[in-house]
């Protein structure tokens, strides 16, 4: 402790000079030690100020996190009642296609929701493509069904007047000669026609001459080729001649290549006959 003199007065008589005050005695060292103590209780004081007020900071932060845990858990929750709810009102609803929500509305509303319709139309989506896959391939099966049955149809059409060309071409009967040819004639066009027409008179003479009776049997006709209006067929058959003698021949067998054309009004005629070894 810093020492104190009194100052030298005018009006002192004798002024006198005290002496000075030597540091290190009690007095002095109960003086520290307070001071000590009191500079302790101080920093102690501080100490518990900085832990109370540290222990303030993790119980706001705490009640903080909670509260923002909380918020976020009811704003889930609200999200995904309007999810339900806007999921029930569409299936409700006759939707024909989703509504188109705008940038800013979109970035507004509930990613759920969002979600919720992107779902629902790729779901119709592929409900529509899966349903047009179908009527395609039922299509495809209708089609390919009636044109294989339509083909079978003029496959028949062909061969059966493939054979009957052939049974009228080579049956005769020389009481009916000239019926004969002319039912020819008539079952033929083209240039085959045409050949026949002129020798019609002579085959005629010969038949009746010789008192020909010729019966034809067909045993097989197949069609080789066809398109809608024209067919080779192949056909044959057995003859068997009875002549003016009343002789009978043996059978004989024969193998035809009929060329088919449709005329106008869709009747079948034959267009050439060719002998086949």
């Amino acid at each position: 402790m810093p020492s104190f003199r009194r100052r030298a007065s005018a009006t002192d008589p004798d002024p006198v000079e005290e002496a000075p005050t030597t540091l290190g005695g009690p007095t002095d060292n109960a003086l520290t030690l307070a001071e000590e103590a009191e500079a302790e209780a101080a920093e102690a004081e501080a100490i518990a100020a900085a832990a109370r007020a540290k222990a303030r900071a993790i119980r706001l932060r705490r009640e903080a996190q909670e509260s923002e845990a909380r918020s976020k858990a009811e704003a889930e929750a609200e999200a995904e009642a309007a999810v339900t709810v806007d999921a029930t009102a569409d299936d409700e609803a006759a939707v024909e296609q989703p509504d188109i929500v705008g940038e800013d509305e979109g970035e507004a509303a509930p990613r759920g929701r969002r979600w919720g319709l992107v779902i629902k139309v790729v779901a119709m989506t592929l409900a529509v493509l899966g349903t047009a896959a179908l009527i395609t391939v039922s299509v495809l099966m209708v089609n390919q069904h009636r044109k294989a049955v339509e083909n079978q149809q003029l496959n028949a059409e062909f061969a059966a007047a493939g054979r009957q060309g052939v049974v009228t071409l080579m049956s005769l009967d020389f009481n009916n000669a000239q019926e004969d040819v002319e039912r020819i004639i008539e079952n033929t066009t083209g240039q085959f026609k045409t050949d026949f027409e002129d020798q019609a008179g002579d085959f005629v003479k010969v038949a009746q001459d010789s008192k020909v009776i010729t019966d034809v049997t067909v045993t097989a006709a197949a069609v080789e080729s066809m398109t809608p209006n024209q067919a080779v067929v192949l056909v044959a058959a057995t003859s068997r001649v009875t002549n003016s003698s009343g002789a009978k021949q043996e059978p004989r067998a024969w193998r035809l290549q009929v060329s088919l054309e449709r005329v106008d009004g869709g009747q079948i005629k034959m267009a050439k006959v060719e002998f086949v070894p």
